[in-house]
């Protein structure tokens, strides 16, 4: 009998090792929807190296690339990710939250807990009644976030209060990991991911400027913007001609996920390009024909209506804005342990970069 020796080649990211580790310190600084100072203060940091940076009132974090040039194109990730904020402390010492942002009330169950207190963080668990002392009606039951208290070791209500605030914000405790394959693991890739690749994509046009101006913007508040977050503060300081906004989209590769519905999106797959609804024909074409020019791997989701990114403010600030939507195939979303491909974080980095050096005065942004 003959052996067969199977070779499994490791997957290589174009992400330099100094881009990588500035990931992940950007993707564990805690950063909830209106607590993003932290995180902001990384990104500036890092973007301060090729850029000229700047903050607004609004808390985006703005990085430009060759200032004099014509016209402005917008890079917009979010930088926020959800969390959950002090609503009461009873006289216990146990602490109650309420969500920022989208939860799954399922996932918070025994996690622990870090909170940004007023004398630097608070680590608590998460509570719930054991399931030996439920009843049997009750065992099945979904828990619902007031079902649910925050334990940090505090004997008494005073305690509890000297290290922490009504209105304090926190994250679920968890740090970035790496797997095989190339993939990243983290409980903030929604969308600190975006704001990443934005800065990414600046540092490579960086190398090689074409005409264009180019504005990276971390942005705010995404996961709470129903009226436009950030990016439409953002958006309208920046007045750009053309916007790229990159997020995350639902991976379909895993177990459970409908195709027919979301469409066949895979890590590893590349950037997934939005089509319709907001999104201009003209960027979603100078898309296109980039990562087909490139050799770059896509695919495309269909968007019948909005987009729940930041390009459905951007792409109507001041008087109209060209928006394109670049995703990034995401597994286990708005969990501790979401999944993405650093291949698909470079790809799309590359394709925004090789975007904007195709951009000039003369590029016409409406589509006749």
């Amino acid at each position: 009998m003959t052996a067969t020796v199977v070779i499994l080649k490791s997957v290589r990211p174009m992400i330099s090792q100094s881009s990588l580790a500035f990931l992940k310190r950007l993707l564990d600084t805690p950063g909830p929807s209106g607590f993003e100072t932290a995180p902001a203060r990384v990104w500036r940091d890092e973007a301060r190296s090729f850029a000229e940076v700047r903050g607004d009132v609004a808390g985006n974090s703005l990085a430009t690339v060759n200032p004099e040039g014509s016209p402005t194109i917008m890079l917009a990730g979010h930088i926020d990710e959800i969390g959950v904020i002090v609503n009461y402390v009873d006289d216990d010492g146990y602490v109650y939250i309420g969500p920022i942002g989208g939860w799954d009330p399922q996932v918070l169950v025994a996690q622990r807990i870090r909170f940004m207190g007023r004398n630097g963080d608070v680590f608590g668990v998460v509570g719930k009644k054991p399931i030996h002392l439920m009843k049997a009606s009750d065992r099945d039951k979904a828990s619902q976030i007031t079902d649910l208290w925050v334990d940090i070791g505090a004997s008494s209500k005073g305690e509890a209060l000297e290290r922490l605030s009504v209105g304090d914000a926190g994250v679920i405790d968890s740090r970035t990991m790496e797997f095989p394959n190339g993939r990243l693991v983290s409980r903030s890739i929604d969308d600190r991911i975006g704001a990443f690749t934005v800065l990414e994509a600046l540092r490579r046009y960086a190398e090689r400027p074409g005409k264009a101006k180019v504005v990276a913007v971390a942005t705010t508040q995404e996961e709470i913007a129903w009226r436009g977050g950030g990016a439409l503060v953002g958006a309208c300081g920046v007045d750009p001609k053309m916007a790229l906004v990159v997020d995350v989209t639902f991976a379909t590769d895993h177990p459970g996920v409908e195709k027919k519905e979301l469409g066949e999106h895979k890590l590893g797959g590349g950037p997934v390009l939005a089509r319709g609804s907001i999104i201009s024909p003209v960027v979603f074409e100078l898309l296109r024909s980039s990562c087909e020019s490139a050799k770059i791997p896509y695919s495309v989701h269909a968007v019948g209506r909005d987009t729940a990114t930041d390009a459905d403010a951007i792409h109507i600030a001041r008087e109209g804005v060209a928006t394109g939507l670049i995703s990034v195939p995401n597994r286990y979303m708005h969990s501790p342990n979401e999944m993405v491909s650093l291949e698909d974080l470079d790809r799309a980095a590359t394709l925004i970069a090789d975007v904007c050096r195709r951009i000039d005065a003369g590029v016409d942004f409406t589509a006749r």
